[in-house]
């Protein structure tokens, strides 16, 4: 499937990041290239009240900041300060309530799942991910 950001639609934008849902890593030369996943991203935040941030990462530091991408990305100026703790970790951010902690994970996945909620049925109440660490940096 072949997409041009520049004419990118909300449909083609779920489509989009739907393939990243609930699979092992998607192979690199299958990724679409990082600037259509960007603007995906942002078109679906674009049309969801807020979005609930889960990240997967090999350490507590690379979750963090992450984390901090993704949410500068999304025009946060406000970033949380977890405390890092040893090994895999996985980080879940509330920007609703506030609510950010950080847990040990044991699990194989890498990457950030992002739950878009909306309060009007028109909107995106979806997830998706396990999306790229670096897709903000």
């Amino acid at each position: 499937m072949t997409f041009n950001p520049a004419n990118l639609t909300l449909d083609a934008a779920q489509n989009l990041l739907r393939q990243f849902i609930c699979i092992e890593r998607i192979p690199p030369e299958q990724l679409p290239d990082q600037e259509t996943l960007r603007q995906a991203v942002m078109l679906v935040r674009d049309h969801s009240d807020y979005q609930i941030l889960g990240i997967c990462a090999d350490t507590a530091n690379d979750a963090i900041a992450t984390l901090h991408a993704y949410l500068t990305a999304f025009g946060f100026s406000e970033l949380p300060q977890p405390s890092p703790i040893e090994g895999a970790a996985y980080l879940k951010f509330n920007p609703k309530t506030g609510l950010c902690y950080l847990e040990p994970y044991d699990g194989n996945h890498r990457g950030v799942l992002i739950s878009c909620q909306s309060a009007y049925d028109g909107d995106i109440n979806e997830t998706f991910g396990h999306l790229p660490l670096d897709l903000f940096n």
